[in-house]
């Protein structure tokens, strides 16, 4: 038997998709109505990507190709996330310079993804580490600093040793950078900042009319962290200063037995008593070693150190305890809270161990206040609260911050977790900031003119701990933009996620010279209408990218709110040990390795046949080869089997009906007819394991129809709708195979232009059913009998047949058993 010859198969249908253009977009078409299909792109950190990029890219393409079949007009492009610390580490090791290694690695990426055969518009490219992008990248920026959202400031920032910059706080995973596991400390740095928190409400509240995975959605909600509470002024005592507390259960405010500031906190430097000045420095500088993310940790045990002095509680005049504890930051809040341990966790656990006073003032309604073993952290009854003992603790919060306010020590507020994107960078290989520093004109934009700022190419990559470009003269000094005053220029580079944050728009039109992109293509074409990729960027990638839609629509730039209309995560694609990849582990997957031997179309469909597309899985190489069995299978069936091939001349002559053909064609319909459903409904849900299976299904019922069936009882006609069905059902997995079968059928080219199949709901339900005929308890016969039929007319119908007559003949029969729509048997003798 012949086999699929997919090297062959796959050049010929890739040269001619090129020649053809046909998949070259047409943007402007408004006569169909347009699908944004966007997989997150590729960073170009190694020479090859790995089967879990494949992973992300060939179902995604899948999903396009049917809607393209369905009659949208799809966009589908790609391009590379080309700026980052992996390249510029590399040049350190290696000497190689970024570019170099970038483009390099870009060259054979693209070929890779060519080889998959997925509808990419590469007249669409981009390529963040390009002055022709990041030139616009930089003019983001300045249209943030018009806008007052970029502003830059000193602050305590998470610094990593190893790679020599700053980390946001999304980039420390449990202490450590996320890049190479070094432990994280704290600087105090002048920085750039993005103010993500003016959009924090509108992050939230859109966050519901999104169609995204609910886990992504509640970690972006956890992250933006909106709280409604109240802020407390307390007096310090013997100073005269105030300090202010955020708190959301102000109704707990007559349990505060004491108060905890920030390490960092500036009072801290006048209120330590001498005694206790020793012991808070030396906490203060241990506190300063570690990562914000790290001290927020619930797992870490409680430390902390008292500063001899206190404060005064304002409700009721009372003298508590003022410590240090790095559980508290300074970046989050006031850098002060206050403590009552009798009904929060943490601060029960905090006073335990420092045998601080735990008092009770909420207690549950059908209990008496007492000794408490945990924190009571629910609603409740107040005690032990002066005047409002016995009120309702929900009614207290409202009423305490009615006397805050008309006494002026405290006010109802709201606060949040989010705080400002951190962007600059001590690196080389990022787009510049583009700011000038002059004597006389202070901070000054560079103007649009003058974009991009480019990146000298001789450069030391050597991490000093400050940027490689403030070692380049040429780069550093310049002139004022405004006065032609000599100058200095910022020399950080900006955050890899700002690139990231808007190359859904640049993708329209690449080689724009004039402006980033057009207005009314983007108002067209956006949001992304089908967006997938890595969990991994919940709080990151898809956060940045939300605040840059958000602050452009409020510049009027664009008309809409949110960059990613549908969200979809991949699973992830483990090892044949059912570990992660890794180099380390010899457990890569080699996505080169297997096209040379099964081809492009076999990796493919097992990448969507093996896994639940959002899980994925370890890797099995028998489920690949089953896989190429079936498309090997279905080659066959239409190209060898010379009843099927017969039929593409003969679909229109007549053929001889029989009782047993018409089962088969009303089976047979009926399948074809509940495969399009279902595999178009599957394969829209991303359930791509599901759809393969019932195409295999279909597959199977055809085979059985040609091999039970002799050539003159054929419905060619229906088997004719039925193959080439199974054709185009088929073509999105495996592109290149299905082209060429389309056009062994000799249908015009290109199955990709045309419509998808469509099912006729009343053929969905069967009329008939084939039920068996048993003697004895022994299958004779299969017999078709109308779905709502009785006892009596299956036992008519079965006694019509020929083979049961056969088996009853000179018998008699002792007993009919019938199970509607399964058996029926005689019972004789």
């Amino acid at each position: 038997m012949g086999k699929y010859p997919f090297n062959k198969t796959e050049q010929k249908w890739r040269k001619k998709w090129k020649e053809t253009n046909l998949y070259k977009s047409d943007l402007y078409n408004e006569d169909k109505e347009k699908m944004y299909t966007l997989v997150m792109f590729s960073y170009p950190s190694g020479s090859k990507i790995h089967m879990g990029h494949m992973y992300n890219y060939c179902p995604t393409d899948t999903w396009a190709r049917m809607k393209r079949m369905q009659g949208y007009n799809v966009f589908e492009p790609m391009g590379f996330d080309a700026f980052g610390l992996p390249a510029e580490n590399y040049a350190v090791k290696t000497g190689i310079h970024p570019k170099e290694s970038t483009m390099e690695n870009i060259d054979a990426i693209r070929e890779q993804l060519k080889k998959i055969g997925a509808m990419y518009d590469w007249d669409h490219e981009v390529i963040t580490s390009e002055p022709d992008y990041y030139k616009w990248t930089q003019w983001m920026f300045t249209q943030l600093y018009e806008n007052d959202l970029a502003y830059k400031k000193k602050a305590p920032v998470n610094w990593c040793p190893s790679c020599n910059t700053v980390l946001a706080n999304e980039q420390v995973v449990d202490g450590l950078c996320e890049r190479c596991d070094s432990q994280v400390e704290q600087k105090e740095l002048s920085q750039w900042f993005f103010k993500t928190t003016e959009y924090a409400d509108k992050l939230l509240e859109n966050l519901d009319d999104l169609d995204w995975p609910k886990r992504t959605a509640d970690m972006q909600k956890n992250w933006i962290g909106k709280s409604k509470g109240a802020e407390i002024d307390f007096q310090i005592k013997n100073h005269d200063k105030e300090f202010t507390v955020f708190t959301t259960r102000p109704d707990t405010l007559f349990g505060v037995t004491y108060v905890v500031m920030a390490p960092e906190h500036p009072y801290l430097d006048e209120i330590v008593k001498d005694k206790y000045k020793k012991e808070v420095e030396e906490y203060k500088r241990k506190a300063m070693a570690s990562s914000e993310l790290d001290r927020l940790s619930d797992e870490k045990k409680k430390t902390g150190v008292f500063t001899g002095e206190f404060a005064i509680n304002p409700v009721n005049g009372e003298e508590v305890p003022i410590w240090v504890s790095d559980y508290v930051l300074m970046s989050y809040g006031t850098g002060v809270v206050m403590a009552v341990p009798a009904h929060d966790e943490r601060d029960f656990e905090f006073a335990n161990k420092f045998d601080l006073p735990i008092r009770q003032v909420i207690k549950p309604e059908d209990k008496e206040a007492g000794k408490l073993e945990e924190a009571y952290v629910d609603n409740g009854i107040m005690v032990n609260s002066e005047d409002y003992n016995g009120m309702s603790s929900k009614e207290f919060k409202k009423k305490i911050i009615e006397v805050m306010e008309e006494n002026n020590f405290g006010k109802a507020t709201i606060n949040y977790k989010i705080r400002d994107w951190l962007i600059s960078r001590q690196r080389y290989w990022g787009a510049p900031i583009p700011v000038v520093y002059c004597e006389d004109c202070g901070e000054v934009i560079v103007p649009e003119e003058d974009l991009p700022v480019k990146l000298p190419m001789d450069v030391d990559f050597d991490p000093t701990g400050e940027s490689p470009l403030a070692e380049h003269p040429e780069f550093k000094y310049t002139k004022c933009p405004k006065c032609g005053k000599d100058a200095i220029r910022e020399c950080d580079t900006m955050d890899t996620f700002v690139d990231s944050s808007w190359y859904f728009l640049r993708y329209l039109n690449p080689h724009d010279k004039e402006k980033p992109f057009e207005k009314k293509l983007a108002n067209r074409w956006l949001p992304v209408d089908q967006y997938v990729g890595g969990a991994e960027h919940a709080v990151m990638h898809l956060m940045y990218a939300r605040f840059f839609t958000m602050a452009l629509n409020d510049m009027g730039l664009i008309n809409f709110e949110e960059p990613f209309k549908r969200l979809i995560h991949q699973g992830i694609i483990l090892g044949p040990d059912g570990k992660k990849m890794s180099k380390s582990k010899g457990n890569v997957i080699n996505p080169d390795k297997y096209i040379n031997e099964f081809g492009a179309d076999v990796m493919r469909v097992y990448l969507m046949f093996a896994y639940d597309y959002e899980t994925g899985g370890a890797w099995d190489d028998d489920t690949l080869k089953a896989t190429n069995r079936f498309l090997n299978r279905v080659w066959r069936f239409i190209t060898e089997d010379e009843w099927i091939k017969g039929i593409f001349e003969n679909s229109n002559k007549s053929y001889e009906e029989t009782e047993n053909s018409k089962k088969w064609d009303d089976e047979v319909e009926r399948k074809l007819h509940r495969t399009i459903k279902e595999v178009t409904e599957d394969t829209q849900d991303f359930k791509f394991n599901t759809a393969i299976s019932k195409i295999m299904e279909l597959t199977n019922k055809l085979y059985k129809y040609v091999q039970k069936l002799n050539l003159e009882n054929q419905n060619k006609k229906l088997l004719l709708e039925a193959v080439e069905n199974l054709v185009k059902l088929l073509a999105p997995f495996a592109p290149h195979m299905c082209e060429e079968l389309w056009e062994i059928m000799g249908n015009e080219y290109s199955i990709f232009d045309k419509n998808w199949p469509e099912y006729d709901e009343n053929k969905l339900v069967a009329d008939t059913v084939v039920i068996a005929a048993q003697i004895n308890g022994k299958v004779r016969d299969e017999i078709s009998v109308p779905v709502d039929a009785g006892k009596e007319e299956i036992k008519e119908k079965a006694l019509d047949s020929e083979r049961v007559q056969k088996y009853i003949e000179n018998k008699e029969i002792i007993k009919v058993i019938v199970v509607p729509g399964r058996i029926i048997n005689f019972v004789v003798k």
